[in-house]
C-alpha cells in the first residue's frame, strides 16, 4: 500500500477528487493539518463522491506525527523543483508521498527538515508554475502502481 500524504491541503474539491483516488487504487490517504476547509465541507463531499467511506483517511495535526503513524515507510517529496523525474524512480510498497498546499508548494521548512528524502517533480513546459493537485496526485499514484503490478486491482485488464 502506498501512502499520499496532503501537508496542509486547501482546496475542498482537490482533495474530494483525491479521495476518490485513493479509494479505487488502494493508497491510504493522510491529511495533515491545518487544513483549508473542514472535513465535512460539502464542496468536498461532492468531489469525492460516494468513495468516502471506501478510502482510509486519517487526520494529522502535524506532519512528524503523521510519519511517526507510519512506521517503515521511505518519504518522497514531490514538488516542482525536485530534482529528479517521478517517472525515473523505482517506487516501493509503502512509500509516502508527500505533497505540498495547492497555492504555496511544500514550504521550506518541510524540505529542510528531509534533507535525504527524494525529491520527485513532474515534467511540464517551460514557463508554468504547476499542475493542478488532484492531477498531480493522480500521475505519481499512477505511475507508482503501476511498478507495482496494480497491485489489488480488479480483474486481469492485460491486452491479448
Amino acid at each position: 500500500m502506498l501512502h499520499v500524504i496532503l501537508y496542509e491541503p486547501e482546496i475542498p474539491p482537490n482533495t474530494g477528487n483525491i479521495i476518490r483516488l485513493c479509494a479505487n487504487t488502494g493508497c491510504a490517504l493522510h491529511l495533515v493539518g491545518p487544513l483549508g476547509f473542514e472535513i465535512s465541507d460539502a464542496t468536498l463531499k461532492r468531489a469525492g463522491l460516494d468513495y468516502h467511506d471506501m478510502a482510509r483517511v486519517q487526520v494529522h495535526r502535524a506532519l512528524d506525527r503523521c510519519l511517526a503513524s507510519l512506521g517503515e515507510h521511505r518519504l518522497l517529496l514531490i514538488e516542482t523543483g525536485g530534482a529528479r523525474r517521478y517517472s525515473d524512480l523505482r517506487f516501493a510498497a509503502g512509500d509516502a508521498l508527500v505533497f505540498g498546499p495547492e497555492t504555496r508548494g511544500l514550504p521550506g521548512a518541510v524540505l529542510r527538515s528531509h534533507p535525504d528524502a527524494p525529491r520527485l517533480s513532474i515534467p511540464m513546459r517551460a514557463g508554468n508554475r504547476s499542475l493542478n493537485l488532484s492531477n498531480a496526485v493522480a500521475l505519481v499514484v499512477y505511475e507508482a502502481w503501476r511498478q507495482l503490478g496494480f497491485a489489488g486491482a480488479a480483474g486481469d485488464v492485460t491486452a491479448s
